[in-house]
């Protein structure tokens, strides 16, 4: 399976608008974060997990001529923002975007895109069917999907587990059944906001302190915010087994 990472940024995005600080400023590309959320290709299908705002520029950075599936973490619109988007997909595949997620992120999504469910014939409406998700193994594409819940603020939000694969976006607190649903993962992609403490993300150390419990082959910082720092200071401050990831990084898993 390759991954790519189609975003990697907080809901603001980085560069924030109207922001001067040296991150929002700076050349370098791996300081250009768009909302975050990642692509599995294997050689049958492409499977996207969120989809945010930036969805139409990621898939034509990435020249993702089919989507398979959208796998959904929750409700919060820098991960459900790029739905109408999956039009195009409507268009050439010829069939409604399969999306998974829970109940909650379904009832989300068809509050947020309402117009896309009312009794209408016009033809340009983003065409999805739902397949509900809870706690229990869920396959895509032929690959196996283990959900683990984590709180984000006071919200559940889903995260996945594919073999070796371990993906954890928008967490505050990981009770330890679920944190035990994570042991033995070779690769943990997680988010890591920014230094400071803040309510309902984990901060670089609260990220780097669940890294070391759970002590994957190697790991990688998503979700990150302008506040994170600049990538490359940052990355050279980290542990060697931690990746500040960048948009468009690929790997093999």
């Amino acid at each position: 399976m390759e991954v790519t990472f189609l975003g990697t940024g907080t809901s603001g995005g980085v560069p924030l608008i109207g922001c001067q600080c040296e991150v929002c400023k700076s050349p370098n590309p791996k300081d250009k974060r768009l909302r975050s959320s990642i692509l599995l290709r294997t050689a049958t299908h492409n499977i996207v997990i969120d989809c945010g705002p930036d969805f139409r520029q990621q898939m034509l950075r990435e020249d993702v001529r089919a989507l398979d599936a959208l796998v959904m973490t929750h409700a919060h619109k820098d991960h459900t923002g790029g739905i109408d988007d999956i039009r195009a997909y409507n268009f050439i595949q010829q069939k409604p975007v399969t999306i998974y997620c829970d109940y909650a992120t379904e009832l989300g999504i068809k509050e947020q895109f309402s117009y896309a469910f009312t009794e209408t014939d016009y033809p340009y409406l983003p065409k999805m069917n739902f397949v509900q998700i809870e706690d229990d193994v869920f396959e895509v594409g032929g690959l196996k999907f283990l959900p683990i819940n984590v709180i984000h603020g006071k919200m559940p939000v889903k995260g996945f587990r594919i073999a070796d694969f371990t993906y954890i976006t928008d967490a505050k607190e990981i009770v330890p059944a679920e944190l035990d649903k994570m042991r033995g993962t070779k690769t943990l992609i997680i988010n890591a906001l920014r230094p400071e403490p803040h309510y309902s993300h984990l901060s670089i150390q609260q990220a780097i302190d669940i890294v070391e419990e759970i002590r994957p082959e190697r790991a990688y910082f998503i979700h990150m915010s302008h506040q994170f720092g600049l990538h490359d200071l940052m990355q050279a401050q980290l542990p060697a087994y931690i990746t500040v990831a960048y948009d468009g990084l690929k790997m093999e898993v």
